[in-house]
């Protein structure tokens, strides 16, 4: 047994409640692949000398040596202090399958690593975090982004860094964020384009090399360990525009089952992982819900029929929605999604529902009018847009928030629904947070390429017995970060630079918005 090592990558503090939290580490690596891995973590109330609970937890090969490790009956509302470390195991039959009680028995007790535990660095080994305050209903912080670009030069990847220090600097607020949410684009498997070698990821080691190079930056590394993360996944983690229909490849299948692998180790593992093994998952936070879709993994396309294209998945044959009824036997991510819906409407009323979507829900751009079946969003897949406002519509679903991620530009949109004359009493809305970093604003996320009124634009969508509409008010493609304060009243969005400043304040410009409920 060697002695005890800091993570070779982490903490990340993942999915947290009142009471639970789940950290994640990759081991360190011990020179022979043929090791196994362990990991050892201790939490501890703040100003307590004493961990509260100190535990082994297993860091498997077959996931490249990452692992979770879940900590119960916490106290809702506290600071807690982790401390994670790892331990190599030389064993003669490093193939054997050993389960978790066999190893433990073969392990001292883990109280007697303490010591060696807290003298491990602080800056590779420590997560310092505080648990959510329970279904309170009350105020609700988060900050969120996507598509961080690595950067081509060091330079760059200094500058791909650089905002996760203003995010950091949330959390001395007044007002601090709850957690943060990364929807899509974490890493970029491709750096130029998925027909060019260079600079492309195919093999598992690239893949990791990837996660690691975009993981160990010190102001990510910081910011994942004290404040709870949820991440999902967008095409740039398996390639640009991805979808289904690739696998039917052998090359592309290889790729994607490789692409996968590396990332529920990486990002999946430590979300709530509340629908099996699928990459889709739900959470509440302060009793405001979360639906945090996959809409890459399984959307359909059939270029020369749009109305064959699903985002979320086939959906289920004998499907009841929206018009009601029971859940369909198999249901797909779509049924999940509405029956989500109607739920959170019976049990938490008029409070903003958030639905993350790595791609963005509206606006459309000004090209997806001419060519829908090219466009990477959702006017490419209608009928699964379709059916989810019409569940929305037919089952008054209150104060919808899409939270989107992808365009490398931030956008802030309001929808409303509308039957001849009668303007319908829902209201909805999309934030599109975009980009982290991303050095080519010349390339896309220009503001006059997406529409900004549907009703003048003559980009009305027709759900049958109505139509919605929408209007996007604010704009910006700088790097930045999105700043989410949520009540019963209202959700306010504030779009903020690379410095953590409101954008447009030095101007006279307005990028913050106060959506009324």
């Amino acid at each position: 047994m060697s002695h005890l090592r800091a993570p070779g990558l982490g903490p990340i503090v993942g999915h947290t409640t009142a009471t639970t939290t789940r950290l994640w580490i990759r081991g360190a690596a011990s020179g022979d692949e043929s090791d196994r891995t362990i990991g050892i973590a201790a939490i501890y109330q703040k100003g307590q000398k004493r961990p509260l609970k100190i535990d082994y937890f297993r860091l498997r090969r077959e996931f490249d040596r990452t692992g979770i490790i879940d900590f119960t009956d916490l106290k809702p509302d506290q600071i807690y202090q982790a401390i994670l470390g790892t331990l190599s195991i030389s064993t003669v039959d490093p193939d054997a399958v050993m389960d978790d009680d066999t190893l433990r028995k073969l392990l001292p007790a883990p109280r007697m690593w303490l010591s060696e535990l807290e003298a491990l660095p602080v800056d590779q080994a420590r997560a310092l975090f505080r648990t959510g305050r329970g279904d309170t209903g009350g105020p609700l912080t988060f900050l969120f982004g996507s598509c961080r670009y690595p950067g081509l030069f060091p330079q760059q990847a200094k500058l791909a860094d650089r905002i996760f220090a203003a995010m950091v600097a949330q959390l001395n607020q007044e007002r601090p964020p709850d957690f943060c949410m990364m929807v899509g684009d974490q890493i970029y498997a491709d750096l130029f384009s998925r027909f060019l070698p260079i600079g492309r990821a195919d093999s598992y080691d690239e893949f990791r090399e990837r996660y690691d190079s975009a993981f160990s930056t010190p102001n990510l590394r910081r910011l994942l360990q004290k404040l709870p993360a949820y991440m999902i996944l967008d095409d740039h983690e398996i390639e640009d525009n991805w979808h289904q229909g690739r696998i039917r490849d052998s090359s592309k299948r290889l790729l994607f089952n490789t692409a996968i692998a590396a990332y529920r180790s990486y990002q999946w593992i430590h979300s709530p992982r509340n629908y099996g093994n699928h990459l889709y998952y739900s959470f509440e936070a302060q009793g405001y819900p979360f639906f945090v879709m996959d809409s890459r993994t399984q959307r359909v396309c059939v270029p020369e029929h749009p109305e064959r294209n699903h985002l979320l998945g086939y959906p289920a044959k004998d499907s009841p929605y929206p018009d009601g009824g029971t859940h369909p036997r198999y249901p797909g991510q779509l049924d999940d999604l509405c029956l989500w819906l109607i739920e959170t409407q019976r049990d938490c009323g008029d409070r903003p529902k958030f639905i993350v979507s790595p791609s963005v829900f509206v606006p459309n751009t000004v090209h997806s009018l001419q060519d829908a079946e090219d466009d990477d969003a959702w006017p490419a897949f209608p009928e699964t847009r379709k059916t989810l406002l019409q569940t929305i519509v037919r089952h008054n679903i209150q104060n919808v928030v899409f939270l989107c991620g992808d365009v490398h530009c931030s956008i802030v949109a309001s929808m409303s629904f509308h039957r001849g004359n009668e303007t319908l009493p829902l209201k909805a809305y999309s934030i599109t947070s975009s980009a982290f970093f991303w050095p080519f604003c010349f390339a896309d996320g220009d503001p006059n390429s997406f529409v900004h009124n549907s009703h003048k634009e003559r980009d009305d969508f027709d759900l049958g017995d109505c139509v919605m509409r929408y209007e996007a008010s604010i704009f910006e493609q700088e790097d930045n970060f999105t700043r989410v304060e949520v009540d019963e009243k209202s959700v306010t969005v504030k779009i903020l630079d690379r410095n953590g400043s409101l954008r447009g304040s030095k101007a006279g410009q307005n990028y913050s918005a106060r959506l009324e409920l």
